[in-house]
């Protein structure tokens, strides 16, 4: 019988990890998301979805498996980044039920921000050693699925990507500052614009989620998507502006200060306080275990530049650029 295939979440992870999977020729695919709409993808069925509903969540991978195989993929993302702390317990312990309740494969695409701050490359065998509000809370995620599946209640399994680039990926860094750095503009980024940082293509998230989730021997672990080489954020930007046929632009770091002062007021502001460490130091995702263990590698940089100018294009950029001038 084949596995079904319930993914929650409709944003640019949730997409990738539904549309791979009809490109895979699976047949039971589910994308659920609060309002069900968004635009028609291929061999996949959109339905709409309280994340926070259990027994929803639980009859709607019943319905869709027929009490078969299943996998529900844990692709949602928060509407915004102020409500973490009060959105997120509701939702993940609603797909804890679930998985529990359907014997479903729990797979969840998540964050380097258990980790906390580092000094070196990011590895698996490394501690949840966060210590933010928003990184202890994603590393007790993980330590509530880990201990299910050790006890046998619930088979997880859980993928770590970096800040994303590729495809519909819009509100990230890179593709956000891209918009007005296609338009010939010069940018300002967070953190500083010549450390090196990793990004993750949101369809390598997509082909390790599933590629973990389908393999029993891979559950019961993190793994990291396969990512490229890390490069500065001024390098980043200046390699989508060449995808694109754009000549680089200037980029240059906002004042830390800002978030202090602007986070009085912007909510947004006073929510990167907490993460702004990843931009100031180098910040590097190792991503060799999937890659020698699953053989999963990276998608080609200069095609990730690609999709993220394509996403980011002057179109858009030209659509937006009275809210980017008032930002940037």
């Amino acid at each position: 019988m084949e596995t079904a295939h319930v993914v929650v979440g409709a944003g640019p992870v949730g997409r990738a990890t539904a549309t791979h999977l009809a490109s895979l020729g699976r047949t039971d695919v589910v994308l659920a998301s609060r309002s069900g709409s968004g635009e028609e993808l291929d061999g996949v069925r959109r339905v709409a979805l309280d994340a926070a509903d259990a027994a929803a969540l639980s009859a709607l991978v019943t319905r869709v498996s027929g009490g078969g195989p299943a996998v529900l993929h844990n692709c949602v993302n928060p509407p915004s980044y102020d409500v973490w702390s009060t959105w997120w317990p509701p939702v993940h312990e609603a797909l804890l039920a679930a998985a529990e309740r359907t014997g479903a494969v729990l797979a969840t695409a998540s964050c380097l921000y258990p980790y906390g701050r580092v000094t070196g490359p990011m590895t698996e065998g490394m501690p949840d050693a966060g210590t933010g509000p928003k990184e202890r809370l994603r590393a007790r995620m993980w330590a509530d699925a880990l201990q299910a599946h050790r006890e046998g209640r619930i088979r997880a399994v859980e993928v770590r990507g970096s800040d994303y680039m590729g495809p519909g990926v819009a509100t990230a860094h890179v593709p956000m500052v891209a918009r007005r750095a296609l338009t010939g503009r010069a940018v300002r980024v967070f953190g500083r614009a010549d450390v090196p940082h990793s990004f993750t293509d949101v369809r390598d998230m997509a082909r390790a989620l599933v590629a973990t989730a389908e393999d029993p021997a891979a559950h019961g672990r993190v793994w990291h998507a396969p990512t490229n080489p890390p490069v500065t954020q001024r390098q980043a930007v200046a390699d989508v502006c060449r995808a694109a046929g754009v000549e680089p632009v200037a980029v240059r770091a906002w004042p830390r200060a800002l978030l202090g002062l602007g986070g009085v007021v912007v909510p947004m502001l006073r929510e990167l306080r907490e993460t702004v460490h990843q931009f100031e130091a180098p910040y590097v995702l190792d991503s060799s275990a999937i890659t020698r263990e699953l053989g999963l590698a990276p998608t080609p940089w200069a095609e990730v530049c690609r999709a993220t100018a394509e996403t980011s294009g002057p179109a858009t950029a030209a659509a937006e650029r009275p809210r980017q001038d008032s930002n940037l």
